[in-house]
């Protein structure tokens, strides 16, 4: 399977997943719950699909889905690092500039660690 099949089939997926992600942290954040648990809580929903997607669309072959309990506990080790990244960096802008600022930024922040979530996911967590 070719590096660019995937690599489009990862940004589609994870465009959808940083849409949910997203969502759901302004809809939590917005309504009082502190910023690094409604970034948690809206990475928890989008790594749940996103897991299942990926290992199914992205690297998985035709009949045969990349998943199980091995292919999870790598993801789920990809996927703390990468909470603990965006949950730090996301925290910081809201504390340091502001909520709405911080409502911005996690797109961006996303869009980065989705670049080495991608190369760590295709050489590690499901091959």
């Amino acid at each position: 399977m070719s590096i660019v099949r995937q690599g489009i089939s990862f940004l589609f997926i994870g465009g959808c997943l940083v849409l949910v992600d997203w969502g759901v942290f302004v809809a939590l954040s917005a309504s009082g719950v502190q910023t690094p648990v409604a970034n948690v809580a809206g990475r928890i929903v989008g790594a749940l699909l996103g897991f299942v997607a990926n290992g199914r669309f992205t690297f998985g072959s035709e009949g045969s889905a990349r998943l199980g309990g091995k292919r999870f506990a790598r993801f789920a080790a990809l996927w703390l690092v990468m909470t603990l990244i965006s949950t730090v960096l996301v925290g910081e802008a809201a504390t340091r500039l502001s909520l709405q600022i911080a409502w911005l930024g996690k797109p961006l922040v996303e869009g980065v660690l989705a670049i080495l979530s991608f190369l760590v996911s295709r050489h590690w967590v499901y091959r």
